[in-house]
């Protein structure tokens, strides 16, 4: 089992760069894959981009491809996702989620079993 903290998140200009975390404050992350999705007012929650336990594959949804990039660095129990060219759309909570030994095509909020409460970002235009 894992407990989840996203961090990072804040406020930014468009066109601006964030780099959000995703730690555990209980347990490791080395046998998680990992995934970031994103929450917007009134809207469904959305998948965004994953990375498998291993590291070795990664996954990104269509409109953040070339925007946002995902990385995992296990000796600091940490997943990042760098997002640069920051838009006004992009407003939203994010939530990093885990899936046990997971790859990185997982892209259905179902198939993770761990959440994290939500880091804020908020881009202003």
């Amino acid at each position: 089992q894992v407990q989840l903290v996203e961090s990072g998140g804040g406020l930014v200009q468009a066109g601006g760069s964030l780099r959000l975390s995703c730690t555990a404050s209980s347990g490791t992350l080395t046998t998680y894959a990992i995934a970031w999705f994103r929450q917007a007012p009134g809207k469904e929650r959305e998948f965004l981009t994953a990375i498998s336990w291993t590291g070795g594959s990664t996954y990104y949804a269509d409109f953040v491809k070339g925007r946002f990039t995902i990385s995992r660095d296990n000796a600091k129990n940490t997943v990042y996702v760098q997002m640069n060219n920051l838009k006004p759309e992009d407003t939203a909570v994010y939530h990093c989620a885990a899936d046990v030994y997971g790859g990185s095509r997982l892209v259905r909020e179902e198939e993770y079993d761990y959440w994290g409460q939500g880091t804020q970002v908020t881009v202003s235009s």
